[in-house]
């Protein structure tokens, strides 16, 4: 569906992390589309942090299904949820992406990481992923920025580069149409 210069893409929050995630990886899976991405805010139907897998994909698919009802015109829209889930006493973070299109569905999970202790501790608590970081590490909004992932690897990898990883394979399905045939109850 057009949209200025190219084809909408709405992506499910107005976090700049996610909106560049998602403008970065359309443009790697997908480099022939034109697309313009707009970030829309909407529910995740899950609470401010999802603590399991399934929550976590629940929030995903809930963001893109109100995307999709907010902008029905747009050709693809995105959800991004990030989530925790205790793993043998420690607590592992990562994030599930799923696209929507007229007809199909592109799930795909992000890299698998361990939070330190002094932050799990506050997750555990309640806190937020993102205000546990910003207390743990004295910043103010990391999860519009580095996040927990570029707070621990210095940078070397940041939230918007883990988002993109998922949104590329994500996109398996729409590159791959032959292998992927149209859903016919798409979610």
């Amino acid at each position: 569906m057009p949209c200025g210069s190219g084809k909408m893409v709405v992506v499910a929050s107005t976090n700049p992390v996610k909106r560049e995630a998602t403008r970065s990886g359309f443009r790697r899976a997908l480099p022939n589309e034109a697309i313009e991405v707009v970030a829309r805010a909407v529910p995740s139907g899950v609470g401010s942090q999802p603590f399991s897998d399934a929550e976590t994909l629940a929030g995903a698919e809930e963001r893109a299904r109100s995307a999709r009802a907010l902008e029905p015109n747009a050709a693809f829209w995105v959800g991004i949820e990030g989530g925790v889930e205790e793993r043998d006493g420690r607590l592992a973070a990562f994030a599930w992406v799923v696209v929507l299109s007229a007809d199909r569905v592109g799930r795909a999970r992000t890299g698998t990481f361990f939070l330190p202790s002094a932050v799990a501790d506050l997750v555990r608590q309640g806190v937020e992923l993102g205000d546990a970081d910003d207390r743990v590490f004295g910043r103010t909004d990391s999860k519009r920025d580095l996040g927990a992932i570029g707070l621990l690897t210095g940078g070397v990898i940041d939230r918007t580069a883990l988002y993109e990883h998922a949104v590329v394979l994500a996109l398996v399905p729409f590159r791959n149409d032959t292998l992927y045939p149209p859903e016919t109850k798409p979610q």
